[in-house]
């Protein structure tokens, strides 16, 4: 099913990698800087019936009965709920989430911004190292909070990495978990051919995210260094040579394609989706092959929203860094409110 809403920005700010870019520094991310200080975020450490601990920030909309320790008064909330997860090495804190957040604050709704493991600084909460497979203790995480803060309307949204989690989430678990709605931007559909096309796309990508995850994985070992991973940090040099060394060691997949293949979304992978969800996705997004959406089969409950411009989680408007993607997450979910 395809969704007609059309991104539009000026001539200027068309080019994919200015779009990229623009998601994460620039104007936006001295607004972020701006707006992180006036909200009043609570901090909060979520642990799982199995033990996994990870961390959030929550955010109430104004007018909002609070009880002492900064949370909704059981009951109370009449506001619906959004939970956002980050993508691949970004935080609670990162540009997009952060503007996001207020966008969705200023228009009603309370926000959680949810960290995988392993972001946003809780490299010491859990042994284990991060891998994408790890959808069950994010939605174990929803769930708690969740049973503890009710809320009549829960949605779920996503970037990048958050997307694909967003999507394996509100499939298997969007009963158990209310989740009424949910929206993925950019997320990988196949993240074998997504490495692929990082691999060959303009350099800064590669660079960047093989710096962010050996200093992620560097801090790791500051607080588990019985892993003994320091030698392999060492001698990598690219993003494949990580994958190489680090798959085996850290994940229960023998090779990189058995690992990726596991987190995809292609083919039946969604079948199960009982709630909407939409998948936002650009034509011209320099990580992502917009050929990859064609490897989902039909679902009924699923709209793509494929869009010529916006680069890979971008969808900037103007200047200032302001991104059609907060509009359309407020205008998406404000169809499933009664």
């Amino acid at each position: 099913m395809m969704n007609k809403q059309h991104f539009n920005p000026p001539r200027f700010l068309r080019n994919p990698h200015i779009q990229s870019i623009m998601n994460s520094v620039g104007p936006r991310k001295f607004s972020a800087k701006r707006i992180a200080k006036r909200l009043k975020s609570k901090k909060i450490l979520i642990t799982t019936d199995q033990g996994v601990r990870l961390t959030a920030e929550f955010d109430l909309a104004k007018g909002q009965p609070i009880s002492h320790t900064g949370l909704p008064k059981p009951d109370e909330s009449k506001n619906p709920l959004v939970i956002l997860i980050h993508g691949w090495e970004g935080s609670s804190q990162s540009a997009y989430q952060v503007t996001t957040a207020n966008h969705l604050l200023n228009n009603g709704f309370d926000v959680l911004r949810l960290n995988l493991r392993d972001h946003g600084d809780s490299h010491h909460l859990n042994k284990a190292v991060f891998n994408s497979t790890l959808i069950e203790e994010v939605g174990d995480a929803i769930k708690v909070f969740t049973k503890d803060h009710k809320y009549s309307k829960t949605f779920l949204a996503g970037f990048s990495l958050g997307g694909n989690f967003t999507l394996r989430i509100t499939a298997d678990r969007a009963k158990e978990l209310n989740i009424a709605a949910a929206v993925a931007v950019c997320p990988p559909v196949d993240p074998n051919s997504a490495m692929t096309t990082m691999n060959n796309t303009l350099f800064i990508y590669e660079k960047y995210f093989f710096r962010r995850w050996t200093t992620s994985l560097k801090k790791k070992l500051v607080h588990f260094p019985e892993l003994n991973f320091g030698a392999d940090i060492e001698s990598v040099k690219t993003l494949e040579d990580i994958n190489r060394t680090f798959i085996p060691k850290f994940t229960p997949f023998a090779d990189a394609k058995s690992y990726f293949s596991a987190y995809g979304l292609i083919e039946n992978r969604l079948q199960a989706l009982a709630v909407p969800a939409h998948l936002i996705a650009s034509e011209d997004d320099p990580i992502l092959p917009i050929n990859d959406l064609d490897k989902i089969n039909p679902c009924k409950n699923l709209v793509i929203n494929r869009q010529k411009h916006g680069g890979h989680c971008g969808f900037i408007l103007n200047v200032k860094g302001e991104s059609w993607i907060s509009q359309t997450l407020v205008e998406t979910f404000k169809r499933y409110i009664d």
